[in-house]
């Protein structure tokens, strides 16, 4: 990855002090160790007239996908050639951003301790990317450059030049020029608007990274009209993560506009005065709900039968009761997400002796499920097809047989209270079916019968007395032999 920072002066404000606000010397070429390859800095050219440094950055592709532990471009487990045949190692993205910040900290927070006055000092200053992913076009560079001030070149790469026909990649080559901004502005805006074009970033996206954004952002951002864009990009599409800092940007635009603090606008209204409580998420309410039908079923050593993102794991593991969780989920991806969420890379010995996750899939007998007290299958029957509930079935009651089983699903009559919910829809684009409370108490029974189980039925979330509650669960226990020769 290259880029070229270059700018103009006079004998009496000669382009070389471009080398006291980056900290690297012209006559030098210096190089920095990243996490994944190596940073070199140099001064193609260095004169009072004219100034270039150069950032040059060597990717290690092998260290890229090594450091992920094999998540690949996108974090995608599963695309193992993609791991090592990607764009990364050539085309400016967020592994170039956070070099910038890395190689040029002190520069971009507008800090020179040798010349304190030169970071505040605008000056000429032309900016090459000679590639650069762009997910929406020149049109989206320029929308995003222009309106802080920069003059926009860019130049769409061909997918092949002896093919003009087949088009223009999603590549271009970026010049930026502005005379009326500090290098500290510049750089910020690279750092925030490189991984945003690229619209992916080379690592996962925390909570910290609202923190980065809206310090990189300071003084443009918050008026910025592709602001939202900007912001749900930068934070890789992340929901929660991109309303807080909308709600925190919001904060600091009406501190402008009002002359005053964000702390004063903050807190205006008291915490006394809110009345009204916020409902409780229903996913929360589920897991609230398996936890105490597990307590009461005494178990200790518990399945997460299609266990996703690891929610409910982690949710097990806060509590000492349960001392082997094991997780079991068919996409590895899911699991990679569950891994970063528990943080078991860096969990404690005795923590770690409790919990595993692994990959299997429902749809077939597993002796690994053999010997445990419980299995939780939440929202998954759902996402399989009918025709394959039969094998699923099979594997958890007939060859697993865990003393106690906990079966949720959505209760399709509960859908007419969901106002966003159009009529017919069901609630996930996955869903394969969704069942009235009759059909799961069919289906729940027969499975019971079979396999000798007694089951109960528990509602989850609001218990409407027209169409029940939202989450619908069944309880299965397995019977004593006593049990069931009586039944």
């Amino acid at each position: 990855m290259f880029l070229t920072i270059t700018t103009t002066g006079t004998p009496e404000r000669p382009a070389t002090d471009l080398g006291f606000l980056l900290h690297k010397h012209p006559e030098k070429a210096q190089a920095f160790s990243t996490s994944y390859g190596t940073a070199h800095v140099l001064y193609p050219e260095a004169d009072d007239r004219r100034c270039t440094a150069a950032l040059l950055l060597e990717v290690d592709a092998v260290a890229l996908v090594r450091r992920g532990k094999g998540k690949g471009r996108g974090g995608a487990p599963d695309a193992a050639l993609a791991q090592y045949v990607n764009d990364r190692p050539y085309a400016a993205s967020s592994l170039l951003a956070v070099a910038l910040s890395g190689v040029f900290s002190s520069a971009m927070k507008g800090t020179c301790t040798a010349r304190p006055e030169l970071p505040q000092q605008a000056r000429p200053l032309r900016i090459e990317v000679p590639a650069l992913p762009a997910r929406g076009g020149p049109d989206l560079v320029r929308s995003l450059f222009e309106p802080l001030g920069w003059t926009v070149t860019v130049e769409p790469v061909a997918l092949d030049a002896e093919f003009p026909q087949w088009g223009d990649s999603r590549y271009v080559r970026l010049v930026l020029e502005s005379s009326g901004l500090t290098l500290a502005e510049a750089l910020r805006h690279l750092y925030v608007l490189l991984p945003v074009l690229d619209d992916a970033k080379h690592y996962w996206v925390a909570p910290d990274e609202v923190d980065k954004l809206l310090r990189a952002g300071e003084g443009w951002l918050p008026r910025h009209p592709e602001q939202k864009l900007i912001t749900s990009r930068y934070l890789s599409r992340r929901w929660s993560l991109t309303r807080q800092a909308m709600e925190r940007l919001e904060l600091v635009r009406l501190a402008e506009a009002d002359d005053s603090e964000v702390e004063e606008i903050d807190n205006a209204v008291e915490a006394e005065t809110e009345t009204e409580e916020r409902p409780t998420p229903l996913a929360v309410q589920r897991r609230d709900a398996i936890l105490a039908a597990l307590g009461t079923s005494g178990a200790s050593r518990v399945l997460d039968l299609g266990c996703g993102q690891g929610q409910l794991v982690q949710a097990l593991l806060k509590d000492p009761r349960f001392t082997e969780i094991v997780g079991v989920d068919v996409s590895m991806r899911a699991l990679t997400i569950a891994s970063r969420r528990l943080k078991l890379d860096r969990m404690g010995e005795r923590q770690a002796s409790r919990v595993q996750l692994f990959q299997g899939s429902l749809a077939y007998t597993d002796n690994r499920l053999k010997g445990y007290d419980a299995a939780v299958l939440s929202e998954v029957v759902e996402h399989l097809d009918l025709p394959r509930l039969p094998a699923l079935e099979y594997a958890v009651f007939g060859s697993a047989r865990p003393r106690t089983v906990l079966v949720t699903t959505p209760n399709v009559e509960y859908n007419v209270r969901w106002e966003s919910l159009p009529a017919g829809h069901v609630r996930h684009g996955d869903h394969r079916f969704e069942w009235t409370r009759e059909e799961f108490r069919t289906w729940a029974e027969a499975v019971a019968q079979r396999h000798g189980y007694g089951v109960e039925f528990v509602p989850v979330g609001p218990d409407d007395p027209e169409v029940g509650p939202p989450t619908q669960m069944a309880v299965f226990e397995i019977r004593t032999e006593n049990e069931a020769k009586a039944a």
